[in-house]
């Protein structure tokens, strides 16, 4: 009997995993406006990707979540091609966050200061999953998350590391807040 359990949770990991690894969230289509653009620091593409929402008119705002606190706004302009003018009106710099879980607040509480009611989540695909979970988390059931994720090459390890801390973080929180009790 254990070796049967055993074998059935193997094969339900394992299937969880492919399904995580072959059907990463790609790119949303273009014609989509939303209220708002954050964008995760971290790999290549992603501050370009919102860059070009935000130039497309897709939405009027920018938020750079995970900004490192020695980068000044006229050196990310620099190195982007920024116009003076975006930076200044459309663009704000967060210096709060060092991971996921504090991107999402970074995100939330900036959200909540311009009353958006939808924002495009801009990531790479690998780690669409897990920031979008906890954007949600934070944010009120109200406002829309529309997935936007960079196309990149991860490697099996990341793809590896990245579906156990997707999986730790519902477990944990299901752990916490399980359904069958009232809060």
């Amino acid at each position: 009997m254990f070796r049967r359990t055993a074998a059935f949770v193997l094969l339900i990991w394992l299937f969880g995993f492919l399904w995580f690894a072959v059907t990463l969230p790609g790119p949303l289509d273009d014609g989509v406006r939303t209220d708002a653009v954050i964008v995760l620091t971290g790999s290549k593409g992603r501050i370009e990707r919102a860059l070009a929402v935000l130039d497309a008119g897709k939405a009027p705002r920018l938020l750079i979540s995970g900004v490192d606190r020695e980068v000044k706004p006229g050196e990310l302009a620099a190195e982007f091609r920024i116009p003076g003018r975006l930076m200044k009106c459309c663009i704000t710099l967060g210096y709060e966050a060092y991971d996921t879980r504090s991107n999402a607040v970074e995100a939330a509480n900036w959200l909540a200061r311009r009353k958006a009611r939808s924002v495009r989540l801009v990531t790479a695909d690998w780690h669409m999953r897990r920031a979008a979970y906890e954007l949600a988390r934070e944010l009120p059931d109200h406002i829309d998350i529309l997935e936007d994720g960079v196309p990149s090459r991860p490697s099996l390890s990341t793809l590896f590391l990245e579906y156990h801390k997707y999986f730790g973080r519902m477990a944990l929180d299901f752990w916490n807040r399980p359904p069958w009790k009232k809060h």
